[in-house]
């Protein structure tokens, strides 16, 4: 007999979607204008906590083969479920992997829990995931792990187990039923303007077909036409415009379908899918006045609309702002900063190259911080590729910032979690 676990009803949740990425990223983020599900007790004792972090500990060296096993049985019981998955799922099992290990990591903050599972299920809805979808992929979930954990998977573990499942899944459907009342699951966006920026990249502009509310700092699902199902993350390049459009700065990077599409087969006129805004990297959360922001590559792109940000508020904020690449001609966007700081005099803003000898800052980016701080008196934005967000993150702590005063995206997400 199949067991069911949360809500009852009945097939699955499609773990998040695979990406290729833009800048630096959940863990999971505020989405604009949608409540959070309120806080929780603890639901879990510090029992079940232990047994399901010691079965984790047991199943991870073979989690790529668990994860095969697990989307198989799914599949196999559930047949009517494979069309909301993409063909490919190579990234989709790595994408449940990180979700279930941050969960786990989670189990004994409520809190944070709530949160990023809130966001999972807002997110899900653009798959067009049900309710009765859960309790499938909680019976399938539980049999990859019995099966991988052996001798470790005890009674008690199941148990502990099945009702942790029942509280991500209840938290999930909630937040997607909540979402459901406010807002649609998805935003239809023409393209409107699309500039090729070298270095294969390109800038390209959209229209939501409806308003899109969204802070500047977050990040935003893409699909396109040519690969359905397929989902990547970009950060607008912009703050929120009068005309709702927005920039989104696309590098085509190798075996990247939805980015090689997106750079070198879009053009003005194409309908893409715009999924829900996620993100906490956002000028609210800023404690201090004064504002340090890196970025790597296309990271800037997040970076530039908190910089937009500032100056629609009336500049009330200092900010200086680090941009790094390997060579002098991959510092991305150099030049639309200079001029914007020539028009505002609260931005200052140095490049550094870590790669080749120019004129100008050599090294990495968390030597240069390093060099120029102390910065413990700023709220920090980093984005870019993960190893600079975690490298520049403990050269900053070493020199006095506080872990709360530096904002990225989770590294849970699509973004950091990119290859």
């Amino acid at each position: 007999m199949r067991f069911r676990i949360g809500r009852p009803t009945n097939p699955p949740t499609h773990p998040e979607p695979e990406d290729q990425g833009h800048h630096a990223a959940p863990d999971l983020a505020a989405d604009v204008g949608v409540g959070e599900p309120a806080p929780v007790e603890p639901p879990l004792s510090p029992h079940e906590i232990a047994l399901i972090r010691a079965s984790v500990s047991v199943v991870e060296p073979l989690a790529a083969d668990m994860t095969v096993y697990f989307y198989a049985i799914l599949f196999a019981r559930y047949p009517e479920v494979r069309p909301m998955f993409p063909p490919g799922m190579d990234t989709q099992r790595g994408r449940l992997l990180r979700a279930l290990l941050h969960i786990v990591d989670l189990v004994d903050d409520p809190e944070s829990l709530v949160r990023f599972c809130g966001h999972l299920g807002r997110d899900h809805r653009k798959f067009g995931t049900l309710s009765a979808h859960f309790p499938a992929v909680g019976e399938c979930l539980l049999s990859a792990l019995a099966r991988y954990a052996g001798p470790a998977w005890t009674a008690d573990t199941a148990a502990a187990w099945t009702k942790a499942y029942g509280v991500v899944a209840d938290v999930m459907i909630s937040a997607a039923e909540q979402d459901e009342a406010q807002r649609p699951a998805v935003w239809p966006a023409t393209v409107v303007h699309k500039v090729p920026r070298g270095h294969g990249i390109a800038e390209i502009t959209v229209r939501p077909h409806m308003p899109y509310a969204y802070a500047a700092g977050q990040y935003v699902s893409l699909e396109t036409q040519w690969w359905p199902k397929q989902w990547r993350y970009y950060s607008p390049a912009n703050a929120p415009r009068q005309d709702g459009t927005l920039t989104f700065h696309v590098r085509a990077v190798a075996g990247g379908s939805v980015s090689d599409a997106l750079v070198h087969h879009c053009v003005v006129g194409d309908v893409l899918q715009l999924g829900p805004p996620m993100g906490d990297m956002v000028l609210d959360a800023a404690v201090h006045k004064d504002l340090l922001c890196v970025a790597g590559g296309t990271g800037l792109a997040p970076i530039r609309a908190i910089v937009e940000d500032v100056a629609r508020r009336g500049g009330r904020h200092k900010v200086d702002l680090f941009l790094g690449a390997r060579t002098g001609a991959e510092l991305y966007g150099v030049n639309d900063m200079l001029r914007m700081a020539q028009q505002h005099h609260w931005l200052s803003i140095r490049g550094a190259v870590s790669h080749e000898y120019i004129p100008g800052i050599r090294g990495s980016l968390p030597q240069v911080l390093a060099e120029y701080g102390p910065w413990y008196q700023h709220d920090v934005y980093l984005s870019g590729p993960a190893p600079m967000v975690v490298s520049a993150s403990q050269t900053l702590t070493h020199h006095g910032t506080q872990r709360d005063r530096i904002h990225h995206d989770p590294f849970e997400t699509p973004v950091l979690s990119t290859p």
